[in-house]
C-alpha cells in the first residue's frame, strides 16, 4: 500500500514579510558595508580629486604658473598661518591645502596669537590681522598681510570699492622669493627728468621678485655687469651722444633694454631715437592720431587700442581679450632690415591712423597736409645678432594708474610681460587676483514670470501627479494579485 504525502503548506503572509524583511536587511546592511568603504576610501583621496571648482573667478583653483614653481622646489618651505582658533578663513584654508598637497617640501604650520604672541614679531614690524602669512625658507621669509590676500581699489568712475582675492600671486611670488639666491636687478635710467615709476607698476614688479636700482651714465663707465635690464621710463629731456654710445654697445652685445617713451614738448629725443634707427626703425615726428573708431578708446583719438600681434609679451592679452590703451604715442615705421638684428612689431594702429607734426601744439584732429599717414607701430621688440633684446613702447603714459584702470589691467601686464620676457623669467609672469564681485544675471520681467510659473506651479504638480500614479499602480498590483 502506497503512503500518502501530504503536499507542503505554502508560506503564510507573515512568513513572505518576514523573508522580505529578511532580505531587505541583508541587502540593507551590505549596501550601508559599501557606503562605508566608499566614503573612507573617498576621505583618504586629496582635495584635488575630490572637490571641483565651479566658481566664475577660479578662486578654489591654483594656476599652472604656482604649479612650475612649486614642482620645481628643492629646499623646504615653510607657511605660517597666524590665526586664532576658530577665526580661519575658509579660501585661504582652502587654498594653503593645496600648496600642502603639491609638494612635500611645504609644510602649514598654524601659530595662534594668543598662544604665540610675539612669534610675528620676528618677522615684520606691520601690524598682524588674523589670517596672515609669514612664508619661510632657511634665513630669507616674506610677509604676506591680510589686506595683501583681499585686496581692497577704488574704482574712480563708480565712487565704490572692489575687492579681489590675491592669496595665490602673494603666496607663489613669497615661496620664489625666499628659494631665490639671486634675484634680477632691474637698472633705472636718470638724469633726464624721468618720471617716477607708477605705484601699479611699481608694486608687480616688487611682486615679481626683481630689484629696481638707479643708474647715471652720466658717472659711470659702462653699464654694471649684474644688470639684467635697462630701464628708460618717461625721459623728458634727451641723453647724450656719450650715453647714447653706452646703451648701443650694452643692447648690440647682448643687453637687454626696456624703452618706454613717447613724444615731448620739444618734439622727438632725437639721440636716444637713433637706438632704433641701427636696426632700421624711424621715430615720426608728433603724435598718432587714430582715423578708425574702432583703434581708440572714449577719450578721444590719440588715446590709441591698437591691434596686437602674436608674441610671448602679447600671447597672454590676445588669449584672454585684453586690450591695451597706448595715449600720446609716437608713430613708428620699420623702414628697412639692416643686418644687425630682427624687429617684430608688437602694438599697430589702423591703415587710417596719421601723426599730427604739431604735437603738443595740435588744436584739433583734423588731418594737415604735412601729417604723416600711417600704418605705424606703437611697440616694437628687437633681438640683435649678439642675442640682445630691445623691447620699446612709444607712450610714455600708458602705465600710468588711470590707464591701467581704463584698460582693465592690461597695460601693466603688457609691461610685465615684456620685462618679464627681457629678463628670461617665464614661471614669475604674473598671476591674476580674482575678483569677489557678484555677476548677477539680468533677464526680462516676461522670463521671470513664466520661470515662476514653472518653478512654483508647474513642478510641484507634476512631482504630486507623479506621486499619486505611483501608489495607484501599487494598489491595483496588491489588489489583482490577493
Amino acid at each position: 500500500m502506497k503512503k500518502w504525502n501530504s503536499p507542503k503548506p505554502y508560506p503564510s503572509g507573515n512568513q513572505n514579510a518576514l523573508i522580505g524583511g529578511s532580505y531587505s536587511l541583508t541587502v540593507s546592511v551590505v549596501v550601508f558595508a559599501i557606503l562605508i568603504v566608499v566614503n573612507l576610501f573617498a576621505s583618504a583621496l586629496p582635495e584635488t580629486l575630490t572637490k571641483h571648482d565651479i566658481s566664475a573667478s577660479k578662486l578654489y583653483s591654483i594656476t599652472s604658473n604656482t604649479k612650475v614653481v612649486v614642482h620645481a622646489l628643492e629646499q623646504d618651505v615653510t607657511i605660517y598661518w597666524i590665526v586664532q582658533s576658530g577665526q580661519e578663513d575658509a579660501v585661504i584654508e582652502n587654498l594653503l591645502g593645496k600648496y600642502d598637497s603639491l609638494s612635500e617640501h611645504i609644510r602649514v604650520v598654524k601659530k595662534n596669537p594668543d598662544i604665540y604672541p610675539a612669534f610675528a614679531e620676528q618677522y615684520t614690524d606691520e601690524p598682524v590681522q588674523n589670517n596672515s602669512l609669514i612664508v619661510e625658507c632657511g634665513d630669507r621669509s616674506r610677509f604676506i598681510g591680510f589686506n595683501d590676500i583681499y585686496v581692497q581699489e577704488t574704482d574712480m568712475y563708480s565712487y565704490s570699492y572692489t575687492t579681489s582675492f590675491d592669496g595665490e600671486g602673494a603666496i607663489t611670488s613669497a615661496i620664489d622669493y625666499v628659494v631665490s639666491e639671486k634675484l634680477p636687478q632691474i637698472y633705472l635710467l636718470e638724469g633726464h627728468g624721468e618720471t617716477e615709476l607708477p605705484s601699479s607698476f611699481s608694486d608687480q614688479i616688487e611682486k615679481e621678485n626683481m630689484e629696481t636700482k638707479p643708474l647715471s651714465l652720466l658717472t659711470a663707465d659702462a653699464i654694471p655687469q649684474d644688470a639684467d635690464c635697462v630701464m628708460i621710463y618717461a625721459p623728458k629731456s634727451d641723453i647724450s651722444e656719450t650715453e647714447r654710445e653706452l646703451l648701443a654697445d650694452y643692447a648690440a652685445a647682448g643687453g637687454r633694454l626696456l624703452v618706454i617713451a613717447g613724444p615731448v614738448q620739444e618734439g622727438i629725443l632725437e639721440n636716444l631715437c637713433t637706438l632704433l634707427a641701427d636696426y632700421g626703425v624711424k621715430a615720426n615726428e608728433g603724435i598718432v592720431v587714430e582715423g578708425d573708431r574702432e583703434h581708440y578708446s572714449f577719450q578721444g583719438p590719440v588715446s590709441l587700442l591698437p591691434d596686437m600681434n602674436q608674441n610671448d609679451i602679447t600671447d597672454s592679452l590676445i588669449e584672454e581679450n585684453y586690450y591695451p590703451v597706448m595715449p600720446i604715442s609716437l608713430g613708428l615705421s620699420v623702414t628697412e632690415n639692416s643686418g644687425n638684428g630682427t624687429v617684430t612689431e608688437l602694438l599697430t594702429t589702423s591703415d587710417t591712423a596719421y601723426s599730427k607734426r604739431s604735437g603738443y601744439s595740435m588744436t584739433d584732429y583734423e588731418k594737415e597736409d604735412k601729417d604723416i599717414d600711417g600704418p605705424f607701430a606703437l611697440a616694437v621688440s628687437i633681438n640683435t645678432v649678439q642675442d640682445g633684446k630691445i623691447v620699446w613702447f612709444t607712450s610714455s603714459s600708458f602705465l600710468e594708474d588711470p590707464y591701467n584702470a581704463i584698460s582693465s589691467g592690461a597695460n601693466v601686464n603688457l609691461g610685465m610681460n615684456a620685462l618679464s620676457s627681457l629678463i628670461g623669467e617665464t614661471k614669475a609672469m604674473a598671476i591674476r587676483s580674482k575678483s569677489l564681485n557678484y555677476n548677477y544675471l539680468t533677464i526680462r520681467d516676461s522670463t521671470a514670470s513664466l520661470l515662476k510659473v514653472v518653478l512654483i506651479g508647474v513642478f510641484p504638480f507634476l512631482y504630486l501627479g507623479i506621486g499619486v500614479w505611483i501608489v495607484l499602480r501599487r494598489r491595483r498590483r496588491q489588489n489583482g494579485s490577493v
